[in-house]
């Protein structure tokens, strides 16, 4: 069966991706522009930040369920389990910008734009388009476990790369300064907090789907 798009679905599809691939674009051009190391270094590590990679993967969602919904990719970024996920990553961007990393630096100009789109504007913009419009029913409490699968897929790569270049995207994961087990001790309270943040959307999710089915 065909997915039907309305109106405002559609206006919402277009202004998300429109931002989300502007932010992006433009965080790249600024972090080749004031790069310190090589060009090819510095895209390495542009992809090594999960602010830009839960970023893109927002932009392919908007953009698959704009131009092809009925496609391969649609249905599967249409599903209830895929969505949610997408929300709980790209919240999880907003959260830790503003409670730690707003705190430790004060961009301006165009770096300043970028970072509010990614971090502010953007994760608001999916968390909106999930409570508006992705399905609510089918969720289970144990979808909260393979939703983890992305941050530690995350950590894994970061942990060796920044072993390798000695290059830590994040303060709270920077073993030169913190130490391995410092580290470690971090990202299993950071996987913690996936796992209740998940939890928590979960929990949403099913009293929307009971409120809908009751009315």
């Amino acid at each position: 069966m065909k997915q039907k798009i309305t109106k405002a679905k559609q206006t919402f599809l277009i202004i998300g991706a429109a931002v989300t691939w502007f932010a992006i674009l433009l965080q790249l051009y600024l972090i080749i522009l004031n790069r310190v190391e090589s060009v090819p270094e510095t895209i390495i590590r542009f992809f090594s930040f999960y602010t830009i990679l839960t970023n893109i993967l927002v932009a392919f969602c908007f953009t698959v369920l704009l131009v092809k919904p009925n496609s391969r990719s649609g249905i599967f970024f249409s599903q209830a389990s895929i969505l949610n996920a997408i929300t709980i990553y790209i919240f999880v961007v907003g959260l830790l910008y503003n409670l730690i990393l707003r705190q430790i630096w004060s961009p301006v100009g165009l770096q300043r734009l970028a970072d509010e789109l990614l971090h502010v504007v953007i994760p608001l913009l999916f968390i909106l388009y999930w409570y508006l419009f992705a399905p609510k029913d089918g969720l289970r409490w144990k979808n909260a476990f393979p939703w983890l699968l992305y941050p530690f897929v995350y950590a894994v790569f970061v942990l060796f790369r920044g072993a390798l270049s000695g290059f830590y995207p994040y303060p709270f994961v920077d073993a030169n300064i913190l130490g391995l087990k410092k580290v470690l001790l971090n990202s299993v309270g950071l996987f913690i907090g996936f796992f209740l943040i998940s939890l928590l959307f979960i929990s949403i999710a099913k009293a929307m789907s009971k409120k809908n089915s009751s009315t």
